[in-house]
């Protein structure tokens, strides 16, 4: 199944200029447009109901999903902390898609089309970052669409964060979910880069807690925690443990993942009398942990690895995509506005693309921070 997608964008300080800007961009919109993503700065939450109302006459299209953010991304665009407004219009068959939230349920597990496609196959999410259990919810969403997949980001916002499916809300977990006909490619990138043995082998430095409580880890392999981390961060870094807190993150392998893949926490505490370590996130005895050096070279680095390995996969250019970059990549870890976004169009040319800076972002069925989703509507 092929869809047809248009993009808006605009920076304004008044949302009805944005919103105007990008219903001019989006025409002539495709045939039958009847799905549209919304990113919106939060400069303009306090008009997130108007704006959608907006966008629904103007455009004729009932179904939206989006979230607010700090930043949003259209194609090759970054607008970070100004008021901005990113729409993507696409055309779907009507049984292709189903918007869900806590008041609209997605299809039943193994519920059919009328063309006998699963009607849950992969999802599209924005989440709330202050629900409590925001993980929870996103594994329980993942075990609701046959391939397992999801993919999104929570909203950022320094004011209110919110959602729209085909409303504005709050709270807990909302998107879209499509059909088996909806083909996608999606892909992962890393913001940091694991610490590595020295030569020859270069491995990652794996460890093993030994002992621990809640979040604080007190052993590794048997070792103080701290004369661990010390060890494997380097003799000139370990004398500024606060700066070290900074650079050097906790990262938790993901058991049987065949890509390497790893989930990247806060180191959050340091002890240095009691030799502890307190990370943003549980942990156990026997789990995995490595340290990650975040950083500009091994976010553009692992950034150019992942376009490489979906443009591998691609047989004709991208209809359209969605991209989810965590709010501390951006210029903090690229440099320059759009760098992140122009090494995309490079890569793989230029294609209808939205997307917003998240305070955390969603693929498969967990929730990571400093990296960038992609999907690719091919």
């Amino acid at each position: 199944m092929t869809a047809v997608f248009r993009v808006g964008h605009a920076s304004s300080r008044h949302w009805q200029e944005a919103a105007r800007a990008c219903v001019d961009q989006l025409r002539p919109l495709p045939a039958g447009a009847n799905l549209g993503f919304v990113y919106f700065s939060d400069h303009f939450t306090a008009h997130a109901v108007a704006l959608l109302d907006a966008l629904k006459a103007q455009t004729g299209i009932r179904s939206w999903v989006g979230s607010v953010g700090v930043g949003v991304i259209a194609t090759a665009t970054e607008y970070f902390d100004e008021p901005a407004l990113a729409v993507l219009a696409g055309s779907f068959p009507e049984e292709a898609f189903k918007v869900f939230s806590g008041r609209s349920r997605p299809p039943k597990s193994g519920e059919r089309t009328p063309m006998g496609a699963l009607a849950s196959h992969f999802g599209v999410v924005h989440g709330d970052p202050s629900t409590d259990d925001i993980p929870e919810l996103i594994e329980d969403m993942s075990r609701k669409v046959a391939s397992g997949f999801l993919v999104g980001g929570l909203s950022s916002s320094r004011t209110q964060t919110v959602q729209v499916a085909n409303e504005v809300l709050q709270g807990g977990l909302s998107g879209v979910v499509f059909s088996s006909d909806v083909r996608v490619a999606t892909r992962l990138t890393q913001g940091c880069a694991p610490l590595r043995r020295s030569e020859p082998d270069r491995a990652p430095l794996h460890h093993r807690v030994t002992e621990c409580e809640r979040n604080i880890i007190v052993a590794l392999d048997g070792r103080p925690a701290l004369d661990v981390f010390k060890e494997d961060i380097g003799e000139i870094l370990a004398r500024d443990l606060n700066r070290a807190a900074h650079l050097i993150m906790a990262g938790l392998p993901v058991p049987g993942s065949d890509t390497g893949d790893y989930l990247v926490r806060n180191i959050v505490g340091i002890d240095a009398r009691n030799k502890l370590l307190a990370i943003g996130a549980p942990v156990e005895d026997g789990m995995a942990v490595m340290f990650c050096r975040r950083g500009g070279d091994a976010a553009r680095s692992d950034l150019q690895r992942m376009l490489k390995s979906i443009a591998c996969e691609l047989k004709e250019p991208p209809r359209a995509g969605l991209y989810y970059s965590c709010l501390g990549r951006g210029v903090h870890m690229f440099g320059e506005k759009s760098a992140e976004m122009r090494m995309i169009r490079d890569e793989l040319g230029e294609f209808p693309m939205v997307g917003f800076f998240a305070n955390g972002e969603i693929s498969h069925d967990r929730l990571y921070g400093y990296t960038g989703v992609l999907t690719l509507f091919v």
